[in-house]
């Protein structure tokens, strides 16, 4: 029988929602925060064969210590192989090798198109922000993706600027025309999370984190967002997950202490 941990924060809650998604020997593209932590505590409780794949090059990596970056030395530690840039995306990545693939973005929409590339026209921005980096790739190759974002009416749009990473663009059959797989499956976000729609691949409200209510989140999506008729409150994580990302994970608190100060 689950434990629940009664003792937690937003961030400890969305690393834990975040783990559940992951499945034991799937391949993760794995970035820095949240998803680095959530893949971390996966690999150490339901999914001990999760293998972690960072931009930098390294595969099964299994690291001494929380890493910094994804160039931090100390990824390094246990991997099963070292490569360049090219080769993980090349070699593994256009190959659909990567089970899951992590994103965030400026802007996401209701078909879970992610913007990071301008705010505004493209031409004339009001913002340019970095743009895709290898977001564009994981979006259209990966066998599914797992958004993590604040929810933010400014960041949850009908349509957003700029497609700079696909989800379902704009309409069911859209991905399979242009001969892509996958696509976005769960979005998690500080207010709750989120799901696609089988048939029309539009986001819907699957659960509400603790204190936040329906109302709330509808008010932060800039769209009519549906609800599920089974949408239920967050599972809270339990005290083995708060245990193991306070003592064992991350206990120099590089990023759960930090995201509340």
């Amino acid at each position: 029988m689950k434990k629940y941990a009664k003792d937690y924060n937003l961030q400890e809650l969305m690393v834990s929602v975040a783990a559940r998604e992951l499945r034991d020997r799937e391949i993760v593209f794995v970035g820095i925060g949240i998803p680095q932590l959530a893949a971390i505590l996966a690999q150490r409780t339901h999914a001990p064969n999760l293998l972690l794949i960072y931009e930098s090059g390294t595969i099964g990596t299994k690291p001494l210590r929380m890493p910094l970056s994804i160039g931090d030395p100390t990824l390094a530690s246990g991997t099963a192989g070292i490569y360049n840039f090219i080769e993980i995306f090349s070699y593994l990545l256009q190959r659909k090798f990567i089970d899951v693939g992590f994103l965030g973005g400026a802007q996401i929409d209701k078909y879970g198109n992610i913007n990071s590339t301008v705010i505004g026209d493209y031409e004339q921005p009001k913002v340019r922000l970095p743009g895709s980096g290898g977001g564009c790739d994981i979006a259209a190759l990966a066998k599914r993706v797992i958004i993590i974002s604040p929810h933010e009416k400014r960041r949850f749009m009908e349509k957003v600027d700029f497609i700079t990473s696909p989800g379902y663009l704009d309409h069911p059959a859209a991905r399979e025309k242009l001969g892509l797989t996958g696509g976005p499956s769960a979005v998690v976000t500080t207010m709750g999370v989120l799901r696609f729609d089988d048939a029309t691949k539009e986001m819907y409200l699957d659960s509400y984190h603790p204190g936040v209510s329906i109302e709330q989140i509808k008010e932060n999506t800039g769209w009519d967002l549906k609800i599920s008729p089974s949408v239920k409150e967050t599972e809270p994580p339990t005290e083995e997950q708060i245990t193991l990302l306070r003592e064992k994970i991350d206990p120099e608190g590089y990023y759960l202490k930090k995201a509340e100060a």
